[in-house]
């Protein structure tokens, strides 16, 4: 490390949970398409030919889709072998990726439309589609749908579905997302940050040019270009499940305003809080040595949206881990956060009030969710982890 400068801790990315044990990728086909790939799978009995095809999207991270990783996150990063048993059900599964995941949804959804259209164009028989996805990649593959019924071409989905996808909006902790820009170098972490991606999806984005915090233009624009293609498929059934709880409960370890994650040595007494709700509330205090620089982050009118019920991020364990690394003391008083709230995942109610984030899901009627059906998980688990409990209601509702 220079004297001069504060180490670079921006070398990692917030991203999803990755499997528990290495699970090898068997054979499949490649598909080149416009700003993405895709991998095929062939279901047990179709000769190698796509007959019932499940088309599932990737998520939100920084760069091109590793496939591999999805592979074996949709395998083994849960307690269900999702992949295994759509093949051993003779569905056909279509991985998609993307060139570069943080890109602007509108520009990925380009990738796609083009699975779904080379999907049609190479199936044998007639069983309608499943299109969907992963986090980012279930708001992707809403948008290919809509638009291509607005554009009036018969995409051949009969369930789409979305796996702890942001309907409502994804939250990083803002203090979280200032402290990406106040590393001293170009780095990994906040390009993330500051991706097109992150800033249509982000309920709250933090503007490094301004220090301040509010809706990213670029979340407008997006809420706008999704309107104007109706919102949502209409053709096909559409299915939402979430990670997190239906009940209300959040995260009980997480108390609004206490500290979340300390640091010494480097950054030295830089401290992150857990939000709390009211005006003028401190989220984290900067520190840095090198060049020499404080900043305390503030929000305003805010939910106690870290605690709140929802599939959660280990955006404090990561982030630790990586400050101990480079020689830092780190005071962590818990790993994981909400990143995309219950409310946010089922697209009911709302996340900007503490009344409506913390609902009791159960106990609205089904109606005022935007989708036909919807399943949030009994007990809270890390965003797009595998269970069987939401897998299982994926798998019921395949088209015959």
């Amino acid at each position: 490390m220079s004297e001069t400068t504060e180490p670079n801790v921006g070398s990692f990315t917030l991203s999803g949970h990755p499997a528990a044990e290495p699970v090898e990728v068997p054979e499949h086909v490649e598909w080149p398409l416009p700003n993405g790939f895709a991998w095929v799978f062939p279901g047990e009995g179709n000769n190698g030919e796509l007959v019932r095809p499940v088309i599932m999207a990737d998520g939100f991270n920084l760069g091109r889709s590793k496939l591999d990783v999805l592979y074996q996150g949709l395998e083994g990063g849960g307690d269900f072998a999702l992949i295994s048993e759509l093949r051993r059900r003779g569905r056909d599964v279509i991985l998609l990726g993307f060139e570069e995941r943080s890109a602007s949804i509108l520009d990925n959804a380009e990738a796609a439309t083009a699975a779904i259209m080379r999907t049609i164009a190479e199936q044998v028989g007639n069983t309608p589609l499943v299109v969907g996805g992963f986090s980012m990649g279930g708001i992707v593959t809403r948008y290919a749908l809509a638009r291509l019924e607005t554009q009036r071409m018969d995409h051949r989905t009969a369930l789409y579905f979305s796996y702890d996808s942001p309907h409502r909006g994804a939250s990083i902790p803002v203090g979280v997302q200032a402290f990406s820009h106040f590393i001293p170098f170009a780095n990994d972490f906040a390009k993330q940050m500051d991706s097109p991606a992150a800033r249509q999806m982000l309920w709250r984005h933090y503007d490094k040019d301004t220090r301040t915090v509010g809706v990213a233009p670029e979340r407008t624009e997006f809420l706008s270009a999704l309107d104007r293609v109706g919102g949502w498929p209409r053709v096909p059934r559409t299915l939402a499940v979430a990670n997190g709880r239906a009940d209300g409960v959040g995260l009980p370890e997480v108390s609004p305003g206490d500290i979340a994650l300390k640091v010494d040595r480097i950054y030295p007494g830089t401290t992150f809080y857990a939000q709390a709700q009211g005006n003028d509330v401190t989220v984290a205090q900067l520190n840095r040595r090198f060049p020499k620089d404080e900043q305390t982050v503030t929000t305003n009118g805010f939910p106690e949206i870290d605690g709140a019920p929802g599939g959660t991020l280990h955006t404090y364990k990561i982030l630790a881990d990586t400050l101990k690394k480079l020689g830092g003391a780190t005071d962590l008083r818990y790993e994981n956060v909400c990143f995309v709230p219950s409310v946010s995942a089922v697209a009911i109610r709302d996340v900007e009030k503490q009344d409506d984030l913390y609902v009791n899901i159960d106990k609205l009627e089904p109606q005022e969710s935007e989708v036909d059906e919807f399943l949030c998980s009994s007990t809270t688990t890390g965003h797009t982890i595998i269970t069987e409990e939401l897998c299982t209601r994926l798998l019921d509702r395949l088209p015959s």
